[in-house]
């Protein structure tokens, strides 16, 4: 299991963004540059259809490694509601650079593909809590890396994740909304699918962080 929020931040807004992480996880970012295919199954695959995504990490060293991500459903119910952050179950698995060729061979279709470029920090805060920010791409033709455009110019996608068990998860969940608190200034976070904009004091919160040039101790 996973629990995730998610939210956008204005391109000029990053840097600030970049600061405050920093400041508040104590590592280093990483860079990241992931190629991101969806596949979806076919009626001949059951009456229930699947997705998975391909990940291909393209600034691993000295080769790129794939990863097969299937993300199902949500918890739904009164306890769901009463948390602020998505929890829904999730598998992940290294795959051989094959593993395409594998799902087209069992009936499964590529639905879209997209290039994420920004960084992340992966750090210890009562989970273990991933963040992500990164601008999505999208190819004018398949495979076409070198040729993705920005699917919303002058906006970034920012993601939290941390895992969970059956056991666990509203421990995650309350570290991970914890952490977001932070993050308030500058970024809405929220439970994928629920839109909540731009913070409209970003611009403030930015100017100050960077004026402060991330000395402040957070």
């Amino acid at each position: 299991m996973e629990c995730v929020v998610q939210g956008i931040i204005e391109t000029q807004h990053v840097e600030a963004l970049e600061i405050l992480l920093q400041g508040l996880c104590g590592v280093q970012r990483e860079r990241l540059r992931v190629h991101e295919l969806t596949l979806k199954s076919v009626p001949n695959l059951g009456v229930v259809s699947s997705e998975v995504r391909l990940l291909c990490d393209l600034d691993q060293q000295p080769e790129p490694t794939w990863t097969v991500k299937h993300v199902g459903g949500a918890m739904r119910g009164a306890g769901a509601d009463q948390i602020s952050v998505m929890v829904r179950t999730m598998i992940e698995s290294k795959v051989s650079k094959n593993a395409l060729r594998m799902f087209y061979s069992l009936g499964y279709k590529l639905d879209h593909e997209l290039l994420k470029v920004g960084f992340a920090f992966h750090f210890q805060r009562n989970a273990h809590i991933s963040v992500s920010v990164s601008s999505v791409n999208k190819m004018p033709k398949i495979h076409a890396i070198d040729e993705a455009v920005p699917v919303t110019p002058g906006m970034q996608i920012v993601v939290v994740t941390a895992p969970a068990t059956p056991e666990n998860y509203s421990e995650v969940a309350a570290a991970v909304s914890s952490f977001c608190e932070f993050l308030a200034p500058l970024v809405h976070l929220s439970k994928p699918f629920i839109s909540t904009g731009v913070v409209p004091t970003a611009a403030a919160a930015a100017a100050s962080l960077m004026s402060d040039g991330g000395g402040t101790t957070l």
